[in-house]
């Protein structure tokens, strides 16, 4: 169903990380983020009590998208995967953040600006995320 891909930016990641640190830096929680992103063609890190994160799930069910959502507060390490998120904002709120195709399109934010100025169907389409 979900089609995994690639993101320059999270191979650039870990070329430094494994320049830094050897192979073994599974701990990481920024590391942790860039693998889960990967994984399916739409990734949302929500909160399960946040009104936005719901928003968001929302907005991509009724396109007909089945992301795959991480809910950071029914993690054990979902605290440190938070500060990581926010870090990639730019200390922004950290929740909800979308990864379409690995590639981090940002929070709530920049995800309704690209659907209204109609560039969020084309990469959800790009990522395999929508046949339409």
């Amino acid at each position: 169903m979900y089609q995994a891909a690639e993101s320059s930016w999270a191979g650039n990641y870990h070329n430094n990380i494994a320049t830094r640190r050897g192979s073994s830096s599974s701990s990481d929680p920024l590391e942790r983020v860039v693998r889960l992103a990967s994984g399916s063609a739409v990734v949302i890190f929500s909160v399960s009590t946040c009104c936005m994160c719901h928003a968001v799930k929302r907005l991509f069910c009724g396109m007909g998208v089945h992301p795959t959502v991480y809910e950071l507060d029914q993690d054990p390490k979902g605290k440190e995967m938070e500060r990581a998120l926010s870090r990639l904002l730019g200390n922004a709120p950290a929740v909800p953040v979308v990864f379409i195709g690995g590639k981090l399109i940002g929070a709530m934010d920049r995800v309704m600006a690209s659907h209204i100025n109609g560039t969020l169907v084309p990469l959800l389409k790009e990522a395999g995320a929508l046949w339409l």
